[in-house]
């Protein structure tokens, strides 16, 4: 072969495996299997071995060194890597969102959200699309150059993709260890006599900066990219958009990220994610908010220490070691079936922890948890413990892999996987167990709030069948009651007291209370607020559903279908039929025309006139709907002292805002 000809056979080999190297590691699409990959990567290291001269150091052959470095000698930063302010207390959060706001008067402020990956911050930059160093971060100023252990990290490009790559890009970003990758290693170290490792962060700290890079490419070291340094020609103005960006070039951005307008927004968010970390198969140790726009970035600046835009929302993480006992399965009151680790008891954050969800199937199969293992559990902030990873190398026997069920344990119903999801459910409704724990959330203080209607009452009423529908609680009598164990004459009358005041709580407390997919207490509000009465909801099209402020697509089709079956029209018959109100309660004293009517208004910041639930009945008196969240349907903003966000986003999209003394006059009272 010719060495023109195998030069061009090179060049395509290189540029199919950097392809499939960014479907694998970026995109996380692969569309060849790992066999036709090593095929790939067979004939490149072939075709290189027969012509050593056009190797290049760019190749994905080149990941590991032949040789140690003799010593690591330290690179100053172009643009310093400060470190970021951070809090464990929400309410700090909220005065540090507000801080920010007030130095950008007048703008709106939109707010990234994404993971605090606990690994090794580094800064790898690329000259004309080539990787040309690695650094850590060091005091900020001044790093140890890592270049040789950077480049066997699998998924960092040692040449970006595309023509149109900037002269010069510096990422920042954090080497980590997945959790199943230290189970690997432990297991190799414990084969091997070798002392274990008690922690992905402490093994990636220790690799990067190992002299001989063939140590570190044994490691399987990972990175994302979340963060920029010394650029020339990158084109993007926002951090969101520069995700995008890098990960056309082939670098792997933090997973997970989202941006919000409303900065209340991000910090709901915040608590959605802490509640999915055993999804992840690496370690977080927080959660990281910053300013969107770089532009307004520059403007905000730095302190000596760290930068204005961005703060790390921090928790308390707690590991312990213990053995799982055995696997068991609940029924929820949606019907999900949720496995449930026994565990040996064990200390935990001051407390002693004898059980942790496994959550679902996949998630037991991904983390090839087995009964007699013994397991990490952990508890991060305020989120029940999970199991983080298995001890392989003490699994001394051969334990039998966990068989998830497929007919419900109880109703003995075939089970269904949610479409695209990962949850198995029992679809019938009249599942004993999944109707138990429906009953309890109805009786819940969020929901009816019926005083008195505990869990063991709960299990004596449908164990005895007095109580088969939500209809059935309002159809008992003190007799009747008086014959279950433990309940005397006194117990009955008042538990009959709670179940009738609970038919007067309103349209919002029914809708949340009936455990409807995806309908919390917040978007039951707010169908309540849109919609005024049950039979206007069930009117309602999907489409119209779909259209409310705070609901989409998804909510809106299990909304409809749950009043559409027969299963839900059952139980909203049942309910009027026993005399369970199903209107909002604000309906009856809302003007039928009054001078805001038809109008929606969200109230933000300190008013001195009003309180905050004064205005918003006064506002819903006069015939207008008091909403928490700023749209394009918003008519009017009535902005008090220290309005934040909202009013930003009011701004925004060109909605009116009121002071107090103009709103008082837009409603003749002054």
């Amino acid at each position: 072969m010719s060495k023109s000809h195998a030069a061009a056979q090179l060049a395509t080999l290189r540029e199919q495996i950097r392809y499939h190297d960014r479907k694998y590691y970026v995109e996380a699409s692969p569309e060849i299997s790992d066999l036709d990959y090593d095929r790939l990567l067979t004939q490149l290291k072939e075709l290189e071995a027969a012509h050593p001269e056009l190797i290049t150091p760019d190749s994905p052959t080149q990941r590991v060194g032949d040789e140690p470095v003799e010593g690591l000698t330290q690179v100053e930063h172009r643009v310093a890597m400060l470190s970021i302010d951070n809090t464990y207390n929400l309410d700090e959060l909220r005065e540090f969102g507000a801080r920010v706001t007030k130095q950008l008067p007048g703008e709106p402020v939109e707010w990234v959200v994404e993971l605090k990956i606990d690994g090794v911050a580094v800064s790898i930059t690329y000259e004309h699309g080539r990787l040309v160093r690695g650094v850590t971060r060091g005091n900020g100023r001044v790093g140890d150059d890592i270049t040789h252990n950077i480049r066997t990290v699998v998924d960092v490009p040692l040449h970006l993709t595309g023509d149109d790559v900037p002269a010069v890009l510096e990422v920042r970003g954090e080497v980590y260890m997945k959790n199943t990758d230290l189970v690997r290693l432990n297991e190799q170290q414990a084969a091997a006599g070798e002392a274990l490792y008690a922690n992905t962060r402490n093994v990636t700290a220790g690799s990067i900066r190992l002299l001989d890079p063939r140590l570190c490419a044994e490691r399987r070291l990972r990175f994302f990219c979340h963060g920029v340094g010394y650029v020339d020609g990158l084109k993007s103005q926002t951090h969101i958009d520069f995700l995008h960006e890098v990960a056309r070039y082939g670098l792997p951005p933090t997973p997970l990220v989202e941006s919000f307008r409303d900065f209340d927004a991000a910090l709901v968010h915040c608590e959605d994610l802490i509640e999915r970390l055993h999804e992840l198969d690496f370690e977080i140790d927080g959660l990281v908010l910053k300013v969107n726009r770089f532009e307004q970035r520059e403007r905000l600046g730095a302190t000596s220490k760290a930068p204005r835009w961005i703060v790390a929302y921090k928790f308390e993480k707690y590991e312990a070691v213990t053995r799982l006992n055995e696997i068991r399965v609940q029924i929820g009151k949606t019907g999900a079936i949720t496995p449930v680790a026994e565990l040996e008891p064990v200390e935990l954050a001051g407390t002693t922890v004898s059980r942790a969800s496994l959550h679902n199937a996949d998630e037991i199969q991904r983390k090839d948890i087995r009964v007699g293992d013994w397991v990490v559990v952990e508890k991060a902030g305020k989120i029940i413990p999970h199991i983080v990873r298995v001890e392989k190398h003490r699994r001394t026997a051969e334990l039998a892999e966990f068989q998830f069920p497929t007919v419900c344990p109880d109703c003995h119903t075939r089970l269904v996987k949610d479409e695209g999801g990962v949850y198995i459910r029992c679809p019938n409704p009249q599942c004993p167990s999944a109707w138990k724990e429906r009953l309890r959330y109805f009786a819940s203080r969020n929901a009816m709030d019926i005083e008195g209607l505990g869990d063991k009452l709960v299990e004596q009423l449908v164990s005895d069948g007095l109580v088969q529908t939500y209809g059935d609680l309002y159809r008992l009598s003190t007799d009747r009651l008086v014959q279950l164990e433990r309940m005397g004459k006194k117990s009955a009358e008042g538990l009959l007291a709670g179940v009738e005041a609970s038919k007067d709580r309103g349209l919002a407390r029914l809708l949340n209370a009936l455990a409807i997919r995806h309908v919390g207490a917040r978007v039951a509000t707010v169908l309540a607020e849109n919609f005024g009465s049950m039979s206007a909801l069930a009117a309602a099209s999907e489409e119209q559903l779909s259209e409310v402020n705070e609901v989409g697509p998804v909510i809106a089709k299990s909304v409809f279908e749950f009043l559409h079956s027969d299963f839900g029209q059952h139980v909203i018959h049942d309910l009027a039929e026993v005399g369970v109100k199903q209107e909002a309660l604000r309906t009856v004293a809302r003007a039928e025309a009054g001078p805001l009517t038809g109008k929606t208004l969200v109230v933000t910041g300190t008013l001195a006139r009003y309180k905050r639930d004064e205005i918003e009945e006064l506002i819903q008196q006069l015939g207008g709907r008091a909403s928490s969240s700023v749209s394009k349907k918003t008519d009017y903003v009535v902005a008090g002292a220290d309005a934040g966000s909202k009013l930003a986003k009011a701004q925004q999209l060109g909605v009116k805002v009121l002071s107090e003394d103009e709103f008082d006059q837009l409603i003749g009272k002054s």
